[in-house]
């Protein structure tokens, strides 16, 4: 089994004037990195005109599915029938995206095949790191 999950969504940008109608984006949860999940957005989609990745917690992403969840550089909240919102905070403004809700619950399930919800602390790699520091302070 992968311990990397990679899936492709559609995200349809909140602006007064898109430059892109939809926004191909990238929802990554890595074993190595428990309890993250990833969005990537492409260059042609951003306003730096470079990729841009935001990193926020698993189960964030999960509770704003059912109910708005959030108060910092990411909220993610439902809208309407079958769709999510994700709010990115940053200096230079904030950024909102639509997506399907089925999505996101298709790849959180993913998710969850990978790594058990409550079960993160598991895969932490704490003896690797333990090693590590270890055989660098000797």
């Amino acid at each position: 089994m992968s311990t990397l999950i990679e899936q492709p969504v559609q995200a349809r940008l909140v602006a007064p004037a898109p430059r892109m109608e939809t926004v191909p984006a990238t929802l990554r949860y890595d074993r190595e990195d428990p309890f993250a999940v990833r969005i990537d957005f492409p260059a042609p989609a951003t306003l730096e005109g470079a990729d841009v990745s935001w990193a926020f917690g698993r189960e964030l992403l999960a509770a704003g599915v059912d109910a708005p969840a959030g108060v910092g550089d990411v909220r993610v909240r439902p809208y309407g029938y079958g769709r999510t919102v994700m709010e990115f905070h940053a200096e230079e403004g904030v950024a909102v995206v639509h997506v399907r809700t089925s999505e996101i619950r298709r790849f959180l399930e993913r998710a969850q095949d990978v790594v058990p919800e409550g079960r993160e602390h598991l895969f932490l790699g704490l003896d690797q790191d333990l090693t590590e520091l270890l055989r660098d302070a000797g």
